[in-house]
């Protein structure tokens, strides 16, 4: 595993992380014991950032961090995300004493005394332009509750907007092969700007694991069956906004690309971190097989420039029309 430099806090975070929204919620139940065995599978494949939030099954993904952590002498940055949880909810949850007794509450459930990195939770553009909720975050890391605080987005005027302002530390996008944009738009500014580069959904939420045909079917309480065409949430974050079947067909051609010795999920990773403004990629995993496959992206050789040309062409000229959702 490497290690990247994490701007701002002085961190070293392994360059491939844990998201854990599956051990919470909208992956299809994941048993306890299953995600003791992924979150140990994450520390012996040298994993040192987990990324969760407070919304991931009401608290439930937190929890299994923290009662896993309390086992454990190894040293993991533990990111966590507020602004979406149900109570009060919506429109009533932007408010600094809203912000303050969620931030609480995750401290409580994470079993700390200050969150090493908070993350605004993909609220509305409007709000970042009020400008307001930065303010919230500043007076939250003043009184001790936080340690550094970010955004998670989902388009890159909302993750300029992001960079306007000062303190903020990190920015989490949805960044993979099907989902090119923000190395155009935003990654020369973060990096002079020395801001985080989160990467959700590196893999496009399975697809591009290659695992996924078009008679793939997904259990009732999984966002890539009930989200499929955005019916609950951006549909950005489902299939990287694009049509399940056509995301099918896309993944199909680009098995043709594979180098030998990579899986396409790996080759889906590689070209990630292939990208020095990246700090971080968190994919899912289910299992503690796809822990190991995915951290071992971190040790395989950087794709070759050919290589690099075609999946940028191939993204521009079959991918990027069909794109949906905020971008």
């Amino acid at each position: 595993m490497n290690y990247r430099n994490f701007p701002i806090s002085g961190w070293h975070t392994s360059e491939i992380g844990l998201g854990t929204w599956q051990l919470g919620a909208d992956w299809g139940v994941v048993e306890e014991s299953v995600a003791i065995k992924i979150l140990e599978e994450a520390l012996a494949s040298g994993i040192n950032f987990f990324d969760t939030a407070d919304v991931y099954g009401l608290g439930l993904s937190e929890i299994r961090i923290r009662n896993f952590l309390k086992t454990r002498k190894e040293s993991v940055f533990v990111a966590t995300k507020l602004g979406r949880f149900p109570k009060p909810g919506g429109p009533d949850n932007f408010s600094l004493p809203v912000f303050r007794e969620h931030t609480e509450n995750s401290l409580k459930r994470l079993g700390v005394e200050a969150i090493d990195l908070t993350q605004v939770h993909c609220l509305p553009t409007e709000l970042l332009q009020n400008g307001e909720i930065f303010d919230w975050l500043r007076e939250i890391k003043r009184e001790g509750k936080i340690k550094h605080f970010g955004f998670s987005v989902e388009s890159m005027e909302e993750a300029e907007l992001c960079l306007q302002q000062e303190g903020v530390a990190s920015l989490q996008i949805i960044f993979n092969i099907f989902r090119q944009k923000p190395a155009k738009v935003l990654f020369d500014k973060a990096l002079e700007k020395g801001v985080a580069l989160i990467v959700r959904l590196p893999l496009a939420s399975g697809l591009l694991s290659g695992k996924i045909n078009s008679a793939s079917t997904f259990p009732k309480d999984d966002h890539r069956n009930y989200n499929r065409d955005g019916q609950q949430f951006n549909v950005g974050e489902t299939f990287a906004g694009l049509p399940f079947d056509k995301g099918v067909a896309l993944t199909e051609d680009l098995k043709s690309f594979l180098p030998e010795g990579m899986t396409l999920s790996q080759m889906a990773l590689r070209w990630v971190l292939d990208h020095p403004a990246v700090t971080v990629a968190i994919p899912g995993a289910t299992n503690p097989k796809q822990v190991r496959s995915n951290a071992k992206a971190s040790d395989l050789p950087p794709l070759d420039n050919a290589l690099l040309e075609k999946l940028e062409s191939f993204y521009q000229d079959k991918v990027h029309p069909h794109i949906r959702g905020k971008y």
